[in-house]
């Protein structure tokens, strides 16, 4: 029996990763200081695996934005707009990185390859770009090096690919008449020459990521997997092909799966754990010499395994297949989760107790070296390291600190008056224009503005006890100020405080509400150098305090002008957290809603009239069947009800969504109800309107004119275009002009530029508007 790890948290213990990319993005060091850094982190992680027991390592898993953009230069898939960078044979990572972030030099300006969620997790993926006449080619060496980098060091590593089936359906056609999976013969020779490669070199292992077979797939995509397994199939006898699908169960595909000419196939058991006696009763499959990977360890959560769960998998899987066909892996990658708990001392505010029951990457490792361990032990129940195990599981649920039953109360006594507004969208917004008094095409921003050095490191310093509150909040009030009287000056209508209190979305509000815990260095990536630290849901949730009723009502006292109270939904919070596995994730949403219920009329009755409850997460949430959907989006609706829909018919409820593709939702969208919704557009060209208006969308619309994910800035005439793309599917009336996204990542400098540029085209179509009408 052999251990497998799937893939590994890339950007450091202490995210060096990120530090190293943004250096080398504002040129501060070097490409070769940039390759030695990440050098050290990879090093380190398969170092690491060894020293842990792990048999199969991964290489390949280290990215420096994306795995998926990885794949792009490796079968290179590169957009023409790229073209000019590549004849100027500009360095890989200059191409590489200007495909993830856009590029603006040199007398170039390239918009960026658009970016979307990996299925239903955070992470986000950088989305591959097909034409009919689409030609690939084997270019990038990355994957070679790293395997040659891992053997100098002593280390026989198992690269990892996207497959070939999965990689097209990932990306998008940029042209119609044509379906993406029918690239697969011009792609396959490509992986053929690929597999080919690494066999001559001495690779045995490779580990083929298949994860659409988690999805519904039609019959030509199914029969995609079979014509392109039966072409690497040749590829058998000198190396083993490992294919591995994750985050779902795959019930109508598992009989293609099985059949597959590859070494072995993996389960991810904390979704599929009903498959297994279905894959090892198969006929075909017992008597088979394939491998059964078996992920037992959770790569996707930060709670400890459950030996009393894991094991009797492992001994029902090794009782039919016998020890040498039972791999024992991670669920998913690890890339999931954060790297250390050691880091985790007791100088970080997390409670001991809470700690107690967790695990990070590392310890997942260690996790995988004990089942083995006690696999082969007939009498494992017995051993200390079960035992031990087992005290933890009792331990938590015997704990005082998991239940509030008041809340529980509470949560019982919801009604389906909760999730109703007192009237309709029609009624409401004639009270609000009255009220709000806007201009046609009004403009706002998302919330939050440059996080800048100075603004971190007075948190920093207010969190060492370097300064007390009260010099903490006269600088955020002076930030606060000062964000105020420039929106004024550049002419916003709808302003913002700025958020510079607040160090994450979600992380902010968790440490407000009781039933989270929080880490120092539990850094997971969300796309790119974006790393963020997810709360821990634990316990039961409850509002305890207000939470942003202080710097919005100041805010508002500095302006007669509207300032958007600024909430996190309660599915986004629940989605970007770390999640209690002992109850329901709907329940746990509901308590989530209600706390934000209560936060909304706090800031009603402070005289906030505008409120935005974001829930970019909702998409991100949908189970990845669609036979799943009606229950998932039934509870994660009413939980945005319930937290938005106790207010004044004149107050006016926002809400805010990116990087989602909207069609297949787009009742459930408009059954939240709320009075405007903002949404990512610009890396799309206003595709993602399309659904909006074929749905005929009620209530209004803000398509983002401004990439935010990209430190390029758009022309008043780009933003101009994008909007009369628009103008073309949502009636004027019912547009507003904002950016994609929060500002929090972008520097000021461009943020001022691009602002402006947007207020310009607002007041541009506001002319156009009153001299069609005179």
């Amino acid at each position: 029996m052999k251990t497998n790890t799937l893939g590994y948290p890339r950007i450091g213990d202490h995210r060096e990763l990120k530090r190293a990319c943004e250096k080398f993005w504002k040129g501060e060091i070097s490409e070769s200081q940039l390759r030695d850094d990440a050098k050290s982190v990879k090093s380190k992680n398969w170092f690491t695996q060894k020293e842990a027991g792990i048999d199969l390592i991964p290489s390949n898993d280290f990215s420096f934005y994306d795995q998926v953009l990885d794949m792009s230069l490796l079968v290179g898939a590169i957009p023409d707009r790229f073209k000019t960078l590549q004849e100027n044979k500009a360095d890989s990572l200059a191409l590489y990185f200007a495909m993830a972030r856009g590029y603006q030099q040199n007398g170039l300006d390239i918009t960026a390859m658009e970016m979307t969620k990996w299925f239903d997790t955070n992470y986000h993926y950088i989305v591959p770009e097909f034409s009919a006449n689409q030609q690939f080619s084997l270019q990038s060496d990355k994957i070679v090096a790293e395997f040659e980098e891992a053997k100098v060091l002593g280390i026989i590593t198992k690269p990892v690919i996207i497959g070939p089936v999965s990689y097209l359906l990932l990306g998008k056609e940029k042209e119609a008449g044509f379906h993406r999976i029918t690239l697969l013969e011009k792609l396959l020779p490509v992986y053929d020459a690929l597999l080919q490669k690494l066999s001559d070199i001495g690779v045995q292992h490779i580990q083929i990521d298949e994860p659409y077979l988690a999805m519904d797939l039609s019959k030509e995509e199914q029969n995609a997997f079979q014509k392109a397994y039966t072409s690497l199939s040749r590829h058998n006898e000198k190396l083993a092909l490992h294919l591995t699908s994750y985050f779902g169960a795959y019930q109508q595909n598992l009989t293609l799966a099985l059949n597959l000419p590859v070494k072995s196939i993996h389960l991810d058991l904390t979704k599929a754990g009903n498959e297994l006696n279905q894959i090892i009763t198969n006929a075909d499959f017992k008597h088979s010499e394939k491998q059964l990977s078996l992920g037992v360890v959770n790569g996707r959560n930060i709670w400890k395994c459950n030996y009393a769960y894991a094991l009797p998998y492992i001994k029902e899987a090794t009782k039919v297949l016998g020890n040498e066909r039972v791999l024992l892996s991670s669920s998913c990658s690890l890339l999931h989760v954060p790297c250390d708990l050691e880091l985790e001392n007791n100088t970080t505010a997390l409670n001991p107790e809470i700690k107690s029951w967790m695990a990070f990457a590392k310890q997942k490792l260690n996790e995988l070296y004990d089942l083995k361990q006690l696999s082969t032990d007939a009498n494992y129940q017995d051993s200390a390291v079960y035992l031990a195990n087992q005290k933890v599981f009792s331990n938590r649920n015997n704990s005082l600190q998991l239940h509030n039953y008041a809340v529980k109360d509470e949560v019982k006594a919801l009604t389906k008056h909760h999730t109703q507004r007192n009237t309709s969208f029609s009624q409401r917004s004639v009270l609000q224009r009255e009220h709000l008094k806007l201009p046609d095409f009004p403009t706002t921003t998302i919330g939050s503005f440059p996080q800048t050095a100075s603004i971190r490191k007075n948190r920093a310093r207010f969190r060492k006890g370097e300064i007390n509150k009260s010099q903490y909040e006269d600088y955020i009030a002076q930030k606060t100020r000062d964000a105020i009287h420039w929106q004024e000056d550049i002419g916003l209508d709808v302003l913002v405080h700025g958020e510079f209190e607040r160090n994450d979305m979600v992380e902010y509000f968790g440490e407000l509400l009781e039933g989270f815990a929080f880490t120092r260095f539990g850094w997971v990536q969300s796309y790119g150098s974006r790393c963020v630290k997810p709360p821990i849901i634990f316990g039961d949730v409850a509002h305890t305090q207000e939470m942003t009723v202080q710097w919005s009502t100041y805010a508002q006292s500095l302006t007669e002008k509207p300032v958007k109270g600024m909430l996190t939904g309660p599915v986004t919070i629940l989605q970007w957290s770390f999640v209690r596995d002992d109850q329901p994730r709907a329940e746990t949403c509901k308590q989530i809603a209600l706390a934000i219920r209560k936060e909304v009329a706090a800031l009603e009755k402070a005289g906030i009239h505008i409120i935005q409850v974001d829930e970019p997460a909702l998409r991100e949430g949908l189970p990845l069947r669609k036979s799943d959907w009606k229950n998932y989006l039934q509870w994660a609706v009413d939980a945005f009800k319930i937290a938005s829909s106790g207010v004044q018919d004149s107050t006016q409820i926002h809400t805010h969504m990116c990087y989602s593709e909207f069609n297949d939702i787009i009742e459930s969208i408009a059954a939240m109800d709320a009075d405007v919704i903002t949404i990512e557009c610009s890396r799309s060209q206003m595709e993602l309107l399309d659904a909006f208006a074929d749905f005929q969308y009620p209530n209004d619309i803000g398509p983002g004119v401004y990439d935010i994910h990209s430190p390029r800035v758009p022309s008043k005439e780009e933003m101009t275009e994008l909007l009369e793309k628009a103008k073309q599917v949502i009636a004027s009336d019912k547009l507003w002009v904002n950016p994609d996204c929060g500002l929090k990542t972008r520097a000021w400098e461009e943020t001022n530029v691009a602002l402006r540029n947007m207020v310009a085209t607002a007041k541009g179509l506001r002319e156009e508007k009153t001299l069609i009408n005179d």
